[in-house]
């Protein structure tokens, strides 16, 4: 068993995992700012021989060479620029490919857990976060920041008074700097989230999209959505604000500054301490010493943004490395066991389901039945994985469902949801479950199973057929019976149909009975759940799940049996309640 240390070492080297290679890259890049910064002082050498040299001498020849050197150093900047953008942009694009598919896990996991869909989405707008910053100007300002004291040591190099104005101004941006991450820090955090409250009403008006048009109740969901929209403006509206304020500050200050220079280099100029030429230098270096900081607070709520994204991008690295990867088993072929299991409700904690237990053999098949809420569907959840017990186990031939990573375990497990969600691609896709080399045999087996491959094969594309978002083409018969086709495709040891005849006619509950006595019959199990007893025909033993509880378990003969005297009794029971009461009245 791996120990706490053991984990919280795990979770960090997978963040590190982030960044890894990157570092000898920032340092390369360090170096090339370097370079880039040192060849920014071109225009002050070049405005400080013009004046001081070329136009005292009269030297055309003169001004020529220089003119000529200035140039071929402008030149190198702008390729050294270009090759640091680059790079940064190509960092980004290789960030983006270490961590996209690490969000979009994420995304998928987190809806099992309580999170919206809209929250989970967060974590793929996080990666676009990250790398649009590093294509942007925030990150050029950041790397040049460390190299300002080289143009502050040419402004006083020039003279001790520019030198010492330069770093007042610079002092009182960098406080406007410190003062911008002060200010939005804390607005940019609940801006994010105010938009995720946003993108979650968006999402889930645009799924009920069919009631809310029926009903007519769009106009109060819009303005719901408005409210929140408002919200959010708001939010985004102060800090923008902020960081539009101090960045109208400092471009003012840098100004002011820059005309404070050339003020002062006359002054001195005048005293005969300066020349008309350094005036013009230490006016273009001390611009260039402070255009980093004011690039810096122009883009300080992307810098924000950006930090925040990574380092929701880190945890979910380390979510994603606290375990090792289970070693291989072999596919179960005997066994499904309960073993007195309670479930919570993940994103409350509500405990829905508590000491339930029971077992099934090979070949056999189960049918749960029960009053709506009593926790049926938190069943099947758990037995096949998609929520976690908080006590007890879920097996397969004796081992855990977690004893097996997620694609090996999904090899055995079949699943028709109460709603069934077809992904936007063939027919041919979404019953393989998206397999890059599917078997052709194993998917017509499983439409055959179900009852449906000659309606798809008279489908204009056959089973190539786009199904588009959420498969809306089809009734909802269809998307059933292509749901059910897709559980029992490749054989699963055990299929889990929940309501699996909601919306199928004579014809189709004909099907299922079929495609349920097909699985019992090579050695697989089944667990139905069932509000109408058609459902029922194939399975061998019935579950009855009421109020969180398995109140009783047994052959199916028995429990329904029980289950139709008990109505009767009760029917019963009422008829006499009320005969009485009828004749009174008559008598009255």
């Amino acid at each position: 068993m791996r120990t706490k240390d053991s984990l919280t070492a795990s979770k960090r080297k997978s963040a590190e995992k982030l960044t890894k290679g990157f570092k000898s890259i920032f340092v390369f890049l360090f170096g090339i700012s370097g370079i880039i910064n040192i060849l920014a002082l071109t225009g002050a050498f070049y405005m400080l021989q013009i004046y001081d040299r070329a136009l005292t001498s009269g030297s055309i020849p003169t001004l020529v060479a220089i003119s000529v050197l200035a140039i071929g150093l402008y030149l190198f900047q702008g390729l050294f620029d270009i090759v640091r953008s680059q790079i940064l942009v190509r960092i980004g694009a290789r960030l983006d490919g270490k961590t996209a598919p690490m969000a979009h896990q994420v995304a998928i996991d987190m809806p099992r857990f309580g999170f919206s869909t809209a929250e989970a989405l967060e974590r793929g707008r996080d990666v676009d976060t990250v790398r649009g910053f590093l294509g942007s100007q925030g990150p050029m300002a950041l790397f040049d920041l460390p190299w300002m004291p080289l143009f502050l040591l040419f402004v006083y190099m020039l003279h001790p008074w520019l030198g010492a104005l330069t770093f007042g101004g610079a002092f009182v941006l960098t406080l406007l700097t410190i003062i911008s991450e002060l200010m939005t820090r804390r607005l940019s955090s609940a801006t994010h989230q105010a938009a995720v409250t946003r993108n979650a009403i968006a999402d889930s008006n645009a799924r009920n999209a069919d009631i809310l048009k029926a009903m007519g109740f769009a106009g109060r969901a819009v303005r719901r959505f408005d409210r929140a929209n408002k919200e959010h403006l708001e939010l985004q509206t102060r800090t923008n604000d902020i960081s539009g304020t101090l960045g109208a500050i400092s471009r003012v200050l840098r100004m002011i500054l820059q005309s404070a220079v050339l003020g002062m280099g006359a002054f001195l100029t005048i005293r005969g301490e300066l020349t008309a030429g350094a005036i013009i230098a230490a006016s273009v270096a001390s611009a260039r010493a402070l255009a980093p900081i004011d690039l810096a607070i122009g883009n300080w709520k992307n810098v924000v943004q950006a930090r925040t994204a990574f380092a929701r991008l880190k945890e979910t690295a380390m979510a994603l490395g606290d375990s090792d990867a289970p070693m291989e088993l072999p596919a179960p072929r005997s066994s499904l066991k309960i073993e007195n299991i309670t479930v919570a409700a993940p994103g409350s904690g509500r405990v829905l389901l508590s000491d339930v237990s029971f077992e099934l053999k090979a070949g056999q098949a189960l049918g749960i039945i029960g009053p709506s809420g009593g926790g049926k569907t938190t069943l099947v959840r758990a037995l096949t994985g998609i929520w976690p017990v908080l006590r007890g186990s879920v097996r397969l031939d004796d081992a855990e469902l977690t004893q097996w990573d997620d694609e090996a375990l999904g090899q055995f497990v079949g699943y028709l949801p109460q709603e069934v969600a077809l992904l936007d691609a063939t027919i041919e896709e979404n019953i393989s479950r998206l397999q890059e080399e599917s078997d052709p045999h194993a998917i017509v087996e499983a439409t055959r199973a179900a009852g449906i491959h000659e309606m798809i094969v008279r489908m204009p594309d056959g089973y190539r057929t786009q199904l588009g978002p959420l498969g809306v083409s089809l009734s909802g018969g269809q998307r059933q019976r292509i749901g059910l086709s897709r559980a029992v495709y490749g054989s699963p040891f055990i299929v889990v149909l929940d309501e699996p005849n909601s919306n199928l006619d004579g014809e189709g509950e004909a099907a299922l009975t079929a495609a349920i006595e097909g699985v019992k019959s090579r050695g697989g199990i089944v667990v139905v759940i069932a509000h109408r007893p058609s459902a029922l025909a194939a399975v061998d033993v019935v579950a009855v799940i009421q109020n969180g509880k398995m109140t009783a378990f047994g052959p199916k003969e028995e429990i329904i049996g029980n289950a139709a005297r008990r109505e009767a009794v009760a029917a019963d029971g009422q008829s006499k309640e009320t005969r009485p009461r009828v004749s009174a009245r008559v008598s009255a």
